[in-house]
């Protein structure tokens, strides 16, 4: 009865683990969000395993390539860090588009400070330090929260992204809500950085950079973070807890999201003593009308597998996995894609 109730559906059930999935042919191609990349990556190889004949492509280039990919209609779907304009959103050559909740995870403030363990910082002083207002690292605002640590009064590089970022619009949306009156440069995909700071590509742009540089410190991935081996910093929450980037606190941050009709949410500065403060979501963005019916199979199949199976490898690479109550809703999106006839 419930194969019969489900009717074409059925054949794009893959990804479930069953053993009675159709087989799909398709090449889907992405691009977006670097933040979300090496989850996508490790999905996205586990979904072969399923479905040999779909080859699913992710190019990454930041969350503003995506979208304006998606928009041109030069991709299948994009991956996004942040919501689109209102503006823009009539600009979508394809029409409506649909917002898919795909896992969190924190943005880290790593740093590079030889015999410096468990840096702690808050909101005001990163953002003075990100606006080059505090110079040195043995500053009296660091000092305050680090007593014991024998801080060096080496320079600080400040290292941020050259793409159009959605890490940079959590980021600075986390200084906007977290340091109101201090954090002077607003928020967005990109952000007017003073002069005297350092750009690079994607999140492992800016990893490279602050591994390289020694009184180096910058936004990246936890994933990335703990690829480069970088130190990262404790950061003050809103229930004044020192906190490590981990996906635990991560989703503790996710806890109390509220979510959107349209499924965007922000949990950004969480209430929660576990709480990371700088977590940040991420969504595939697609659109609504699917014109090829082989693609929008096998769009739905990816989407379904990577959010049931692909979700048990978040942790293990530094993703915390959607709760219940987002995840539930996300698989209901699917069934909002439509396919042709």
């Amino acid at each position: 009865l419930v194969a019969a109730a489900c009717g074409s559906d059925s054949e794009e059930d893959s990804g479930s683990g069953g053993t009675s999935e159709a087989k799909l042919t398709a090449t889907l191609n992405g691009s977006g969000a670097t933040f979300p990349q090496p989850f996508y990556e490790s999905v996205i190889a586990e979904f072969k395993k399923k479905q040999a004949g779909v080859t699913v492509n992710y190019g990454g280039g930041g969350s503003g390539k995506g979208r304006q990919e998606l928009q041109d209609q030069v991709v299948d779907y994009a991956g996004s860090d942040g919501t689109v304009k209102p503006e823009d959103v009539p600009k979508y050559k394809g029409g409506e588009f649909l917002y898919v909740p795909t896992v969190a995870a924190p943005i880290t403030v790593s740093y590079n400070l030889a015999g410096v363990q468990g840096l702690k910082l808050e909101a005001p002083v990163i953002a003075k330090i990100f606006q080059r207002e505090i110079k040195q690292w043995d500053a009296p605002e660091i000092k305050a929260l680090n007593p014991e640590a024998k801080l060096p009064s080496t320079p600080v590089t400040v290292a941020h992204r050259s793409d159009g970022s959605g890490t940079t619009e959590n980021f600075t949306k986390y200084l906007t809500a977290a340091a109101p009156g201090v954090w002077k440069l607003g928020s967005g995909s990109t952000v007017p950085w003073p002069a005297d700071t350092q750009a690079g590509n994607g999140n492992s742009g800016v990893g490279q950079i602050v591994k390289n540089t020694a009184g180096a410190i910058g936004y990246v991935d936890l994933s990335d973070a703990k690829a480069s081996q970088l130190q990262v910093a404790m950061i003050k929450n809103k229930g004044g807890q020192f906190v490590e980037p981990t996906p635990e606190g991560a989703s503790a941050a996710l806890e109390g999201a509220e979510l959107k009709p349209d499924l965007t949410y922000n949990p950004l500065n969480a209430a929660g003593a576990q709480a990371y403060p700088i977590t940040a979501p991420t969504w595939i963005l697609v659109y609504k009308n699917q014109k090829d019916k082989a693609k929008g199979e096998a769009l739905k199949a990816f989407l379904r597998f990577l959010l049931t199976d692909g979700q048990k490898q978040a942790k293990a690479i530094d993703y915390a996995e959607l709760p219940p109550a987002i995840k539930d809703k996300a698989m209901a999106q699917l069934d909002n894609i439509v396919l042709p006839a």
